[in-house]
């Protein structure tokens, strides 16, 4: 490929969220819209295989080496031995697609106790025949079973987990579609039900008391979390409907007040958290608007949003080369360099930057500031450092699919359209042009591929029409990151 290559190369490492990838999904379900929904899945993930079964034994006696989702409705549940498909298949999540009105809102006790076949269940969705029907909420449950794999799974891989804390099904359906669509292939979903089950996540303890306040980062999947998404109302102990969500904001506001809280409730205590966390009325669309925003900005997957104490914004900024600029400003020996380094160490203290850095594929430069603690112009100084060296290294840091290096814009469109499309169909996937995208400035058209999926030469085409419809914009605006 014609191209001045830069003397020395630096690896690009892409920032795989999910290594364990669901590769099978079967279906036995009574439900006609449920088996059919697996056209859905053909379509949108392609490298999926789903088999539909039909009776019990099939089920039961399913033998996978590759991560399955076993899905079912509240007819075929209990007539199948879930535990030996948990035997047969060490990958495997067993989700329930109920149609069962009180299951739609009950907390898991009450559920298990008027349904037991529940309990067998990793995760609970529901279906109905108006907003919830299976074809729009199917590829969002398999995602959220091939989530759970990765998360249950241990893994020395830095994770990004946004953590969603509802008791109801019927929420979780609604909900879900619309996050994965903010989040694409940048962070996983961790859904708990109950106040206990959220300790255990977060700190691996049973009890708050247990909580080992020197210590706590390392035991539990807290460090990982990116969000939290929480109703006030869900259960806590012996009470199914305790206001459970008030002592977990306390809880992370004192350990983790880096992590952005949304609160998801339409209920009139909703009002308490103003100031504290982003109020999401449950089933309103206007705000879901608000709501990407509100994660783009505060979890590190949009822009790198600098604000002031009264919530002014400041700087709003896309890549690194404007982040190195903001930080040049904040090292002035003025008022507004003296201000902007307090609000900067503030943002340090918080891991804001290493989280922006990680969710935009700067993982090495993430794990070097993570641990630091440095102050005012010391800070500064360090940031600035290491930016200008990952800056130095970005032209030199190929994109490589099939043996073929990938420089620039000019570059990755060429390659989209000469090699096989089959080659270029698991980088899609994995959100690895995107990522690479990413890194190297391009965040818009980062963002725009990201929801992309399929396969063929109609993948190629579509991809490589994107890229050139914004070769074109960055020519225009003089973007050369």
């Amino acid at each position: 490929m014609a191209h001045n290559k830069p003397s020395g190369e630096f690896p690009f490492i892409p920032r795989i969220i999910n290594p364990v990838k669901v590769g099978k999904t079967v279906i036995f379900a009574a439900e006609t819209r449920i088996r059919e929904s697996s056209q859905i899945l053909d379509e949108n993930m392609p490298w999926l295989k789903t088999e539909i079964v039909y009776n019990p034994q099939s089920a039961s006696q399913y033998k996978s080496d590759q991560a399955t989702a076993f899905l079912f409705d509240d007819t075929a549940l209990p007539l199948v031995d879930s535990e030996k498909i948990r035997a047969n298949n060490p990958d495997a999540v067993i989700v329930l697609l109920s149609a069962n009105s009180f299951i739609h809102c009950s907390p898991p006790q009450p559920a298990q106790k008027k349904y037991p076949y529940t309990a067998q269940a990793d995760l609970v969705f529901a279906y109905n025949t108006t907003e919830l029907v299976p074809a729009l909420i199917i590829t969002s449950v398999v995602r959220a079973a091939e989530d759970f794999i990765n998360v249950r799974k241990s893994s020395k891989v830095r994770r990004f987990i946004f953590l969603v804390v509802d008791d109801e099904p019927r929420w979780l359906s609604q909900f879900l579609p619309t996050l994965y669509n903010i989040i694409g292939q940048r962070a996983d979903v961790m859904i708990t039900r109950t106040y206990e089950e959220t300790l255990r996540f977060l700190f691996d303890v049973e009890e708050e008391s247990q909580i080992n306040s020197r210590e706590y980062r390392s035991h539990g999947h807290g460090d990982d979390v990116v969000c939290l998404i929480a109703d006030i109302f869900f259960p806590k102990g012996n009470q199914s409907n305790s206001d459970a969500g008030r002592d977990l904001v306390r809880l992370i506001a004192r350990y983790y007040p880096r992590i952005p809280i949304i609160i998801a409730s339409k209920a009139k205590e909703a009002d308490d958290f103003k100031g504290k966390a982003f109020l999401l009325p449950k089933g309103d669309p206007g705000s879901l608007q608000k709501l990407k925003d509100y994660i783009h900005d505060f979890s590190g997957m949009g822009d790198f949003s600098i604000c002031d104490k009264a919530g002014r914004e400041l700087h709003r900024i896309k890549n690194i080369h404007g982040l190195y600029q903001v930080l040049s400003a904040a090292e002035k020996n003025n008022k507004k360099g003296r201000e902007l380094r307090e609000i900067i160490e503030s943002y340090g203290q918080k891991d804001r930057f290493s989280t922006w850095l990680y969710m935009h594929s700067y993982r090495e430069l993430g794990d070097i500031l993570r641990p630091r603690r440095s102050q005012g112009r010391q800070l500064i100084s360090l940031l600035k450092k290491h930016l200008k060296e990952e800056i130095l290294r970005l032209n030199a840091t190929p994109l490589t699919i099939d043996g073929v290096k990938v420089f620039s814009l000019q570059d990755l469109l060429h390659m989209l359209r000469t090699i096989p499309s089959d080659k270029i169909q698991p980088y899609s996937d994995n959100d690895i042009i995107s990522s690479w995208l990413d890194k190297k400035g391009y965040s818009e058209l980062a963002e725009e591929l990201r929801p992309i999926h399929g396969s063929g030469e109609r993948l190629s085409e579509t991809l490589a029409s994107i890229i050139e419809k914004w070769q074109k914009f960055y020519a225009q605006r003089g973007h050369s990151p």
